[in-house]
């Protein structure tokens, strides 16, 4: 990093800090990933023992982010509290009709926003930095609604702020790439399930497995899984041997029909199946 980019990034590291001591202590709703983890570790610099980080658990949590999430907690320094959510009691969340998102969020900082008694601090903190403005959220409608502060828009912090801020303090997700919840997967219009977002969270563990980091299978009406590898693995995973092997695990895991998307990895692909209306409102 220059020596231009390092003097940028401590003063938005010094107004990151600004914001979070001008408040009463805060409850840092951890997912896992890099942007809660940058401000829970900004909030237990500034604020020590006034500071706690929340992380939700429900059948949409893959296992390993809710480790990363208690590993992260530790490396950190703060206090961490695992929350039970039950947005799988909402039929609002199951129908999965593009706003699953905000009631997801909504239960989630409902959770967070009851505790704050108990846990002694007053003010809920999200992950949200600059580059999720303007994007199709409606998570961050339920966080206006809740009075969810977000520490890192704030302070101006885009996405690779974030990531430089998370290398310098040596947190290990510091380059992880995003990671939704698992009912993100599942298309807009199909149900969402706990067996469902079990076999996506499976079919996701076995690419793992073989070395794959970018990579998503989202979830299509009859049970097909629709499957996003990186454009240079495409060729890779083509090949018949490869091709066979996946399709078998996918289909032994209980998807009846197993597709290569040839386009590739991108980031929320299902949002152009999201109903126009849905959109708009939470545009």
């Amino acid at each position: 990093m220059t020596t231009t980019a390092n003097t940028a990034l401590d003063a938005k590291l010094q107004r990151l800090h600004a914001v979070l001591a001008k408040m009463p202590g805060v409850a840092v709703a951890l997912s896992g990933g890099v942007d809660s983890a940058v401000v829970a570790k900004a909030a237990s610099l500034t604020l020590g023992g006034r500071a706690v980080a929340v992380t939700a658990d429900s059948p949409s949590v893959p296992r390993a982010e809710l480790e990363q999430a208690r590993a992260l907690a530790r490396a950190i320094g703060i206090h961490h509290v695992v929350v039970q959510t039950n947005e799988f009691d909402d039929p609002n969340y199951l129908r999965n009709g593009g706003d699953r998102c905000y009631f997801c969020k909504s239960e989630l900082y409902s959770r967070v926003v009851e505790l704050l008694p108990e846990l002694g601090v007053g003010v809920v903190c999200s992950g949200a930095n600059l580059d999720d403005q303007g994007d199709y959220r409606p998570g961050l409608t339920a966080a206006a609604e809740k009075g969810i502060r977000h520490p890192l828009q704030e302070a101006g912090f885009t996405k690779a702020d974030v990531r430089a801020a998370a290398k310098e303090w040596g947190l290990t997700v510091w380059d992880k790439p995003a990671s939704p919840c698992l009912s993100s997967r599942l298309a807009p219009g199909l149900a969402v399930t706990p067996e469902r977002t079990g076999r996506v969270e499976a079919a996701e563990a076995y690419l793992k497995s073989l070395g794959l980091q970018d990579c998503r299978v989202r979830y299509h009406e009859g049970d097909l899984a629709r499957v996003e590898l990186p454009a240079d693995e495409i060729g890779r995973f083509a090949v018949a041997d490869i091709r066979q092997k996946l399709a078998a695990k996918l289909k032994e895991l209980g998807f009846k029909f197993v597709t290569l998307d040839l386009e590739g990895f991108r980031t929320g692909s299902l949002n152009q199946l999201v109903p126009l209306e849905v959109r708009k409102k939470f545009g």
